[in-house]
């Protein structure tokens, strides 16, 4: 059990009291927004940086321009196996 749970404040002093669901809410405000902000940038450059680092090798990709000659043609055409059934 962590040793926070127990507070032993003195039996004259009230602690505010809040409810369970204020408690665990973060806070919005200027520093958050701006967390958001720069994370964001931060994120777009570094995927800009790495499309750029690859960018050739993305370029160099060949264009498939299909089979020029019927003897290619003839290499890449396969015969269908009849289907299986089994009784």
């Amino acid at each position: 059990m962590p040793a926070d749970i127990h507070h032993h404040a003195a039996p004259n002093e009230t602690a505010p009291r809040v409810s369970a669901t204020r408690a665990r809410q973060g806070r919005w405000g200027k520093h958050i927004f701006w967390i958001l902000i720069v994370s964001t940038v931060l994120a777009a450059i570094a995927l800009f940086g790495a499309w750029s680092y690859r960018a050739k090798d993305l370029a160099a990709v060949e264009v498939n321009n299909g089979v020029q000659t019927p003897a290619e043609a003839q290499r890449y055409d396969t015969q269908p196996s009849p289907a299986r059934q089994r009784p």
